[in-house]
C-alpha cells in the first residue's frame, strides 16, 4: 500500500516539476531504476509494487519522442546513452535473475516495445543484438511460464524486424567454436565467407563475464565435442528458432499459433546461412513431421470417405474447438481437422521457405511421415483400412500446394523412375503398383476412391505425375504401325464414316469450313499439336471426321439422349473449353514439344506397353457394360481428364481414331470399338431394349420415380455412360481443334 502511494506521489511530482531536457529526463528515470537495487533490501516484493514499470515506460516514451523530433536515421543523445551505457545488457541481467519477481516480464515488454516503436534500425548495434540474443535464450525455457505471452510477443517482433532486413539474421547465428580473434562487431559481414557459421559480433571476453546458464554450459560441451552440425548443439546456433520451437509445445493455443507465425517468417528469409543453420542445427523438421504423425495416428481406424472428403477446409491457426458439436457430426472430426490444419501449416511453411530449406523439409515429411506412417496404412490388406487411408491420401493430395512438398509426395507415390515402363518393371515400386491395382479392386468403393485419387493427382501442377503414369510409355510412339508412310491407309480402326456432315450441324456452323484442317501450332500457346501421321490428301485429318468418329460410335438403337431435352453433345463443349484452358495454363511452363516426336527418330521396334495405369483404365473401360454406374463414371472421368492434356502423344493416342496401331496394341478408340461390338450382340438378346434404356436414363436424371425393377439395369446404365463418354470425347477433340485454329496465324 505504501509503495503504491509512493508511486502516485512520484507521478504527481513529475507532472508539477519543470520539464527537463530529454536526455536528463531519460538519465533520471534510468538512475531511479538502478538506485532501487542499491537501496532496497526487500527483493521479494513483486515488481508491480515498485516504480520500475513506470520508469521503463517513461524511458520508452522519451526515446519515441526524441526520434520523432529528429530527422530520419539520426540517433539522439538518449538513444546514444542507452547504447553506450549498455542499458539493454543490464536489463537482460535483471530480467534473467527475475529480481524483483516479475522483472523478466517487464524486461521482455521493454525490449518488445523498443524494437516495435523505434523506426531506426537498432539490431545492427552490438549493444542491442547481443542482449537481444541473450534474452532470446531465456524464452521457451519453461512451458506455461507466467511470462509466456511476453516471450512470444518479443520473439515475434524480432522475427518481424528480421523479415524487414533479412541480412540482420546473421547476427543471430551463434558460433561458439570460432576463435576469439574472429569475433568482432563486423563479424556478420565476414560470416558470409563461412555461411555455415556466421559470427554474431560478440567478443568472447564479454560473453564469459555473463553468468553461464544451462544453454551456454551445454553449448561449451557440445561445441568442443561434436562441432556445429550436431543437433544437440542447436541452442548455440539458431536460438531464435529453438525458442520458438519450444513455445510451439505450449498448451495455450494462442501461443502456439504465434510461435508458428514466427517460424513462418524465419524460414522465408533468403539468407543461405540462415537456411543452412535452420535445417542442420534446429529440430524444425522433427517438429513438423512428428506432430503430423501424431495427429494422423490419432485419427480413427475407420472413417466414412464422404466425411473425409467434405469436412470443411481449415487454415492452420483458425480451427475453432467445439468438441460436442464435432462429435455429433461424426466421430473423429476434431482429430481430422487438427490433422488437416497442421498439414496446411506444413504446406504453407514449405511454400514460404527459402528454396534449399524447403527441399530439406519436404524430404523430411516424405521420409518421416509418408514413408514411415502412411505407406504401411496404404499397403494393408484390410478393406476398411485401405478405404480410409486412401480417402485421407486423396484429401492430402487435394490440400498440398507447395511445389517442394508436392514433388516429394509424388516421388513417394509413383517413384522417381523416368524410363519407359515394361511388364517386368511394373512391380518395381510396390506402393505405385498397389495403388494402381486398387483402381481395379474387388471392392467397388476402393476402386472408386483410388480412381478419384488419381484424378486428383493428374490435375496437380507437377510434370512427373503425367510422365510416370502415361507419357513415358508413349514417348517413342511405338503404338504406331512400323510401316513406310506411303504404305499406310487411314483405316479408322475399321469404322465406317457414314455419319451426317457437320457442316449442317448448327454447333459447327461458321467455325468449320469444308476444308477445315488441324494445324500444328505450339501447345504452349494453348494450341493442340497435330501429328504428321494424320494424313489426308492435304496432309491433315479433317477434324469433323474425328468428331464424328466418336459421335457415331454408339449405334442409334443404343442412344437415348436425343429423347431427353438438355442432354445433347453441346452440353460438353463449355466444360471441355474451360478445362482445356485450365490445363494449358498448368502445362505452359513444361517442356512439352509442340509436335509429336518425328517418326524417323522414334524407336518403333521396341515392344509397346501402354503402362500399368492405362492398362488398368483400358481394362476397366472394356468392362463398362458389366460394371456399376458409379465405377463407370469415375473411369470415364479419369480418361477424359487425360484426353484434355495438351501433349501431342497423348492427343494422338487417346483422341485420334485414324492412327494405324501396331499389331497387338490398343488405343482408347479401339477399346470403345470392342465394347460397341459386344453391345451390338447383347442388344439382340434384350427385349424392349430402347424403352428400357430410355426409362433408365430418366431415372438417373430424376425425371422418373424408381418403380419396378428393370432387367439388365447394369448393362443399360453402362450404355448410357458409354454414349455420354463418346460425346464428351468428341467435344474435347473439337475444343482442341478450335483452340488451335483460333491461335494459328
Amino acid at each position: 500500500m505504501f509503495s503504491k502511494f509512493t508511486s502516485i506521489l512520484q507521478h504527481a511530482v513529475e507532472a508539477l516539476a519543470p520539464s527537463l531536457p530529454l536526455q536528463e529526463d531519460f538519465v533520471y528515470h534510468w538512475k531511479a531504476i538502478t538506485h532501487y537495487y542499491i537501496e532496497t533490501s526487500d527483493d521479494k516484493a513483486p515488481v508491480t509494487d515498485t516504480n520500475i514499470p513506470s520508469h521503463l515506460e517513461q524511458m520508452l516514451d522519451i526515446l519515441t519522442q526524441e526520434e520523432g523530433e529528429r530527422e530520419s536515421g539520426e540517433t539522439g543523445p538518449c538513444m546514444e546513452y542507452l547504447l553506450h551505457h549498455k542499458i539493454l545488457e543490464t536489463l537482460y541481467t535483471l530480467g534473467k535473475a527475475d529480481c524483483p519477481p516479475g522483472m523478466k516480464q517487464q524486461v521482455l515488454t521493454f525490449y518488445t516495445k523498443l524494437l516495435g516503436r523505434i523506426r531506426q534500425p537498432l539490431l545492427p548495434h552490438i549493444n542491442v543484438h547481443r542482449p537481444v540474443q541473450k534474452l532470446i535464450r531465456l524464452c521457451g525455457e519453461v512451458l506455461t511460464a507466467p511470462t509466456e505471452n511476453e516471450e512470444i510477443q518479443f520473439l515475434c517482433i524480432v522475427c518481424a524486424k528480421l523479415k524487414q532486413d533479412p541480412y540482420l539474421v546473421n547476427f543471430f547465428l551463434e558460433n561458439k567454436a570460432k576463435k576469439p580473434e574472429a569475433n568482432s562487431p563486423r563479424g556478420a559481414e565476414g560470416g558470409k565467407e563461412n555461411l555455415s557459421a556466421p559470427d554474431t559480433g560478440q567478443p568472447q571476453a564479454v560473453e564469459q563475464t555473463d553468468p553461464p546458464d544451462e544453454f551456454q554450459a551445454g553449448a561449451a560441451a557440445a561445441g568442443a565435442s561434436s562441432g556445429l552440425t550436431s543437433k544437440n548443439n542447436n541452442s548455440n546456433n539458431y536460438n531464435l528458432v529453438t525458442s520458438l520451437l519450444n513455445l510451439t509445445k505450449s498448451p495455450d493455443g494462442r501461443i502456439v499459433v504465434k510461435a508458428c507465425e514466427g517460424l513462418m517468417l524465419l524460414v522465408s528469409l533468403p539468407e543461405p546461412a540462415a537456411a543452412k543453420c535452420l535445417i542442420e542445427n534446429t529440430e524444425l523438421c522433427e517438429l513438423l513431421t512428428d506432430r503430423l504423425s501424431t495427429f494422423y495416428k490419432a485419427l480413427p481406424q475407420s472413417m466414412d470417405p464422404l466425411d473425409i472428403e467434405t469436412v470443411e477446409s481449415v487454415n492452420w491457426g483458425l480451427d475453432v474447438y467445439n468438441l460436442k458439436e464435432d462429435a455429433a457430426v461424426f466421430t473423429g472430426k476434431r482429430a481430422l481437422i487438427s490433422f488437416l490444419s497442421w498439414l496446411d501449416y506444413c504446406d504453407q511453411l514449405i511454400k514460404e521457405a527459402q528454396k534449399s530449406a524447403a527441399a530439406v523439409m519436404a524430404k523430411a515429411v516424405r521420409k518421416r511421415f509418408f514413408v514411415s506412417v502412411m505407406e504401411p496404412q496404404l499397403m494393408q490388406t484390410s478393406e476398411v483400412g485401405i478405404l480410409t487411408s486412401t480417402a485421407l491420401l486423396n484429401r492430402i493430395i487435394r490440400q498440398v500446394t507447395s511445389e517442394a512438398l508436392l514433388q516429394e509426395m509424388v516421388y513417394f507415390l509413383l517413384g522417381e523412375e523416368r524410363e519407359p515402363e515394361t511388364l517386368a518393371t511394373v512391380t518395381q515400386n510396390p506402393l505405385r503398383h498397389r495403388l494402381i491395382e486398387h483402381c481395379d479392386h474387388l471392392s467397388d468403393e476402393i476402386s472408386i476412391m483410388t480412381l478419384r485419387l488419381f484424378e486428383q493427382l493428374i490435375q496437380k501442377p507437377n510434370q512427373h505425375i503425367l510422365h510416370s503414369l502415361v507419357l513415358r510409355s508413349l514417348e517413342e510412339r511405338n503404338y504406331l504401325e512400323n510401316k513406310p508412310q506411303e504404305e499406310r491407309e487411314p483405316l479408322e480402326n475399321g469404322q465406317p464414316h457414314d455419319a451426317v456432315d457437320l457442316e449442317e450441324d448448327p454447333l459447327f456452323g461458321d467455325d468449320l469450313s469444308p476444308d477445315g484442317r488441324l494445324s500444328g501450332s505450339d501447345w504452349l500457346s494453348s494450341s493442340p499439336p497435330q501429328s504428321p501421321d494424320h494424313l489426308k490428301s492435304e496432309g491433315k485429318t479433317e477434324v469433323h471426321k474425328i468428331v464424328n468418329s466418336f459421335l457415331c460410335l454408339v449405334p442409334d438403337e443404343a442412344k437415348s439422349s436425343y429423347h431427353v431435352e438438355g442432354t445433347g453433345y453441346d452440353t460438353y463443349l463449355r466444360d471441355a473449353h474451360r478445362q482445356f484452358r485450365d490445363y494449358c495454363g498448368v502445362c505452359q511452363r513444361w517442356d512439352w514439344r509442340g509436335h509429336p516426336k518425328p517418326f524417323e527418330k522414334c524407336n518403333l521396334d521396341s515392344p509397346f506397353f501402354e503402362g500399368h495405369f492405362l492398362k488398368v483404365l483400358f481394362d476397366r473401360m472394356g468392362r463398362i457394360l458389366d460394371q456399376p454406374y458409379d465405377v463407370n463414371l469415375q473411369v470415364t472421368s479419369v480418361l477424359s481428364k487425360l484426353s484434355l492434356l495438351p501433349h501431342p502423344h497423348m492427343h494422338e493416342y487417346l483422341l485420334d481414331p485414324y492412327i494405324n496401331l501396331a499389331p497387338g496394341c490398343r488405343s482408347l478408340f479401339s477399346v470403345i470399338v470392342r465394347v460397341v461390338g459386344d453391345l451390338m450382340l447383347r442388344i439382340q438378346r434384350i427385349p424392349d431394349f430402347t424403352p428400357k434404356l430410355l426409362l433408365v436414363r430418366k431415372r438417373l436424371l430424376g425425371l422418373e420415380p424408381v418403380g419396378i425393377n428393370i432387367d439388365h439395369v447394369t448393362l443399360l446404365e453402362g450404355v448410357i455412360v458409354l454414349e455420354e463418354f463418346c460425346k464428351e470425347l468428341a467435344a474435347i477433340a473439337f475444343v482442341k481443334f478450335h483452340a488451335t485454329a483460333s491461335s494459328s496465324p
